[in-house]
């Protein structure tokens, strides 16, 4: 009989609730309001024209009782479905909340590990989550830190407790192993993981959402590139090894080949018979002295790459320095038709750098522009005082250079190739030397030129001196080396053995 009365009032409900609802949905909650009210009201049926009697007759207190309780159902059911829709329903919202995590676990790219506060996975998804477990073991609980490489755990444990202690977000670099190594793939898989932290209201870490990506591949590209760059500064210094090793071996015989070419030139152990020879004997001092400028800049430019070209920073006036240069080159200058001319401010006073390198880097970029200019020309040397600095500039009438060409003038051994340049000699080092020499002293190296119009280069070093690098501190020479190199151990037991044949004797006297 309950059961039919509870099927009546949820049919009677359900169709009165339908047509008040405004979408055509009936809630279960309302449906369940009603019932409530509806055990109450029958069992009010009784009871309350019952008490009415006492007061009443029973013809008066029976219909005012039935009407009464029929009047507080209804109320009561309007007043409590009223209140129910306009109460925010928490059900749907949790709903949405857990529908939203299923959708970032499900479509989120990589793997989405969630974690609770003490780094233990508690969930686990993501795109690429079905590629990650395929090598991966099950990462729940303890899992996943298991997995990580002994020495990237304490990594991820910093990044745990960096969140904990306020931090909103972070990212790590792992490597995680493999559980079964196939052919062709490396044990431990590099990954980047991206943390979050989520927090209740009072701020306190109540979790962790991480997202890892395979970065196997960026990290090969990385080793890669740090094994060929390390590659290239091997060969870099085995090249200036090298260059300093053949600079050694070459100039002993080239100073005989001068000294002997002087001798004959000179003509002291004899007349020589004829001008072709005396010309010949020229030509091969001559020779010798331009291959023995080219060794010896090799030799200073290995040194400037090594790191162990010395400067000797002393006072002395730059007109010296110009005048020498001036007096090197000026028969240079006039045999080829041009003018050599020097302007240097008065009252310049000593300068305070190496003199040889300063004097080194005026005969080469003289050197350079007498080269490369035509007869009828003109060479012309600048000095003077800017804001500290000592400005030197060497300008020429030459044939200039293209402006796409001049990044490249400054390498060693790079020459700028084209019709006009192809007819002179030279290696390609004179710019580069000079631009070593001016950056050990603190300077700045500028170049302007332009086809037909002539080429001016500018050199700023600080007048003072205080740009120049630090010397080196020189090699104890009286400290002995072995060559080969001997360990540590064999010369241990070399002493050690030389101790036990001098106290030998000794000790069996003794005993």
């Amino acid at each position: 009989m309950a059961g039919k009365a509870g099927a009546f009032v949820d049919r009677a409900g359900g169709s009165w609730l339908s047509r008040t609802s405004g979408n055509g949905e009936v809630r279960g909650q309302e449906l369940a309001i009603l019932r409530r009210l509806a055990l109450a009201s029958s069992a009010a049926l009784v009871v309350v024209p019952t008490g009415l009697s006492f007061i009443t007759s029973p013809a008066v207190a029976l219909p005012v009782g039935v009407a009464t309780v029929c009047a507080g159902f209804l109320f009561s059911a309007v007043g409590s479905i009223a209140l129910s829709r306009q109460r925010p329903a928490s059900g749907p919202v949790e709903a949405v909340v857990v529908e939203h995590r299923d959708l970032m676990l499900e479509a989120a790219c990589g793997l989405v590990l969630l974690f609770d506060p003490q780094g233990n996975v508690t969930a686990a998804g993501g795109r690429d989550r079905a590629d990650f477990l395929s090598w991966m073991r099950d990462p729940s609980g303890r899992g996943f830190v298991e997995q990580v490489h002994v020495s990237d755990r304490i990594l991820f444990l910093q990044a745990v407790d960096t969140l904990r202690q306020g931090r909103d977000a972070l990212d790590v670099n792992l490597r995680l192993e493999r559980s079964a190594v196939v052919e062709g793939n490396d044990q431990f898989v590099h990954i980047r993981m991206e943390m979050s932290a989520r927090r209740d209201s009072e701020g306190c870490l109540t979790g962790i959402v991480s997202q890892s990506r395979d970065i196997s591949y960026d990290q090969q590209l990385r080793e890669e590139a740090a094994r060929k760059a390390a590659e290239a500064e091997s060969a870099n210094d085995a090249k200036s090894r090298f260059l300093a090793a053949v600079s050694h071996e070459l100039r002993t015989p080239l100073n005989a080949i001068l000294g002997f070419s002087d001798i004959l030139s000179g003509e002291y152990f004899g007349k020589l018979e004829n001008n072709r020879q005396r010309e010949y004997v020229g030509l091969i001092r001559q020779s010798g002295a331009h291959l023995l400028s080219v060794v010896n800049t090799m030799l200073d430019m290995s040194k400037i790459e090594a790191g162990r070209y010395e400067l000797l920073l002393e006072p002395f006036p730059i007109e010296a320095s110009i005048g020498a240069c001036e007096a090197m080159l000026a028969l240079q200058a006039k045999e080829k038709g041009l003018t050599l001319t020097s302007r240097v401010q008065r009252g310049l006073g000593d300068i305070v750098a190496d003199q040889r390198a300063i004097q080194q880097i005026l005969i080469n970029l003289v050197g350079n522009a007498i080269k490369f200019t035509d007869a009828g020309g003109a060479v012309t040397i600048d000095a003077a005082m800017t804001d500290g600095m000592l400005k030197l500039s060497v300008s020429d009438t030459g044939i200039g250079i293209a402006s796409e060409r001049l990044a490249s003038l400054g390498q060693p051994f790079v020459q700028i190739q084209n019709d006009y340049t192809r007819r002179y000699a030279g290696t390609g080092l004179g710019l580069s030397l000079v631009k070593g020499l001016v950056a050990l002293h603190g300077g700045s190296f500028a170049i302007a030129s332009a086809p037909g119009e002539g080429t001016a280069i500018t050199i700023l070093i600080p007048f003072d001196g205080s740009g120049a690098v630090a010397i080196q501190p020189p090699v104890d020479v009286s400290r002995t080396v072995d060559f080969p190199p001997r360990l540590k151990h064999n010369l241990e037991m070399n002493e050690r053995r030389k101790e036990e044949e001098v106290n030998g004797p000794a000790k069996a006297k003794i005993a």
